[in-house]
């Protein structure tokens, strides 16, 4: 007969709860490490809904994917309330616990980089700094490089909607349609109109409009979780570098430039 399943069996609780392992002595380090292991699991929960949603929306299935869409919009509002959870630092505690990160970095989650890749924001750079990682051993895990390479062909979230569009009857250039899916993408005057037609018109194309407004709540929300970012690491270091070489807010600043889904800003002024 096998054993009853219990609470903390079932969530492998003695693993979760003994992952942490300060290295400073310092106490801060605790909030530390517990901010970013729970981000690393929203992290993973948005993975797994964007992975099915793209499915869904590939299948011209939009229901099923408005709620994992909205699952993930939800996740990310978590991952933005942790930099509040963060900022309780000063940078006397930073200091401590500093020394001890070695060449580690934010810069290096992987799960970030894969939700930037599904949603679109693709770059080989980043695929060559974790194929780096996994030659440095084993203890890095999974191959993300490997990962990564594969999800540069495939359709981004973006350009999954953006072939609805063009199933449906919006009239969407063959350049987007067919486009070299590892190149960044560039807005298109076709898409823009696709969208302002819906936006236009909202009752014709209902199921439309309500993917465009949940795809525009996951880039208002992934905004918002990189500014929390920049203003954190501020207030909490400065304009000191990070720890793993990258310039620290100048370059969270950049990236706040980013857009995944271009032409779902621009329409709001061509409307």
């Amino acid at each position: 007969m096998s054993a009853p399943i219990t609470y903390s069996g079932y969530l492998d609780l003695e693993k979760v709860l003994s992952a942490q392992h300060p290295a400073s002595g310092a106490h801060d380090e605790m909030l530390f490490i517990v901010v970013h292991q729970a981000s690393e699991l929203w992290l993973k929960l948005c993975l797994h809904e964007l992975t099915e949603a793209r499915e869904r929306i590939a299948d011209d299935e939009l229901r099923p994917a408005f709620k994992m869409l909205s699952r993930v919009a939800r996740a990310q509002q978590q991952l933005i309330q942790s930099w509040d959870v963060l900022s309780t630092m000063t940078p006397h505690d930073y200091s401590q616990i500093r020394p001890h990160l070695g060449a580690s970095s934010g810069f290096q989650s992987a799960q970030y980089r894969m939700m930037e890749f599904m949603l679109g924001g693709r770059d080989a750079k980043h695929v060559r700094l974790h194929r780096g990682a996994t030659e440095n051993g084993p203890e890095h895990g999974p191959d993300w490089a490997a990962r990564l390479e594969t999800e540069t062909a495939r359709a981004s979230l973006y350009d999954t909607a953006i072939a609805l569009l063009s199933r449906r009857g919006f009239a969407i250039d063959k350049e987007v349609t067919e486009r070299d899916l590892r190149a960044p993408y560039v807005h298109n005057t076709s898409v823009e109109e696709a969208w302002a037609a819906i936006y236009r018109d909202p009752e014709r194309h209902w199921d439309l409009y309500e993917l465009a407004e949940k795809l525009v709540d996951l880039e208002y929300h992934f905004q918002r979780w990189r500014f929390g970012h920049l203003k954190t690491v501020e207030r909490i270091i400065g304009f000191k570098k990070g720890t793993g070489g990258t310039p620290g807010v100048p370059y969270l600043a950049g990236v706040l430039k980013q857009a995944f889904f271009p032409e779902l800003l621009s329409v709001r002024t061509a409307i």
